[in-house]
């Protein structure tokens, strides 16, 4: 764990309840982009205003009550508004799911070879969600289509494939939260 010490991990560790860290875990993995001390600071400042439980915070919010709570964030390119259509998309797996790895593994054949297929679903998926609440006039490229990019667009998903090998594979470094995805089908 010593050398993971600047990692966006070590901001998710700490949540011992596994619905927390998957959330944690999406956001820290989704702003894993850039310097690591702005990364940091950067996951650190969403989840502080997330409170003691990201999974409960998701779980109630509501763009229109719960907005202005991330109005002044900046991450280089993304804004606030991008991080509470984050929250709002991750609200709706949960509620149609019950978890994100719900959300994935409704989109997922665990016969294929690798998770390609799964990631191209998953954020398909996530991106027909309702943006409208959290955007109002939805932009023809919302900030928060960064976070849920396509193998099909030739995209190498790096940020989802992290997320994904937080999730899934269980050693030392990974947190192995989630059960409905064989390591073994893990890309890079």
């Amino acid at each position: 764990h010593e050398r993971s010490a600047t990692d966006p991990i070590e901001l998710v560790r700490p949540y011992a309840d596994p619905a927390d860290r998957e959330i944690a875990g999406f956001i820290a993995s989704a702003l894993a982009f850039g310097n690591v001390v702005s990364v940091m600071q950067s996951v650190g400042t969403v989840l502080a205003l997330m409170g003691p439980s990201p999974s409960a915070y998701v779980r109630q919010f509501d763009p229109r009550t719960d907005a202005h709570r991330f109005a002044t964030f900046v991450h280089r390119w993304t804004r606030g508004v991008d991080i509470v259509a984050l929250l709002w998309v991750l609200r709706q797996m949960l509620d149609r799911s019950g978890s994100v790895e719900g959300f994935f593994a409704g989109g997922d054949d665990p016969t294929t070879a690798d998770i390609g297929a799964g990631l191209e679903s998953f954020t398909t998926r996530a991106l027909a969600l309702d943006l409208r609440r959290a955007y109002g006039r939805v932009p023809a490229r919302p900030g928060v289509g960064y976070f849920f990019t396509r193998p099909s667009q030739g995209s190498a998903c790096k940020r989802l494939n992290l997320f994904l090998r937080w999730m899934v594979r269980r050693d030392a470094v990974d947190l192995g939260v989630w059960r409905a995805v064989d390591a073994a089908r893990l890309i890079v």
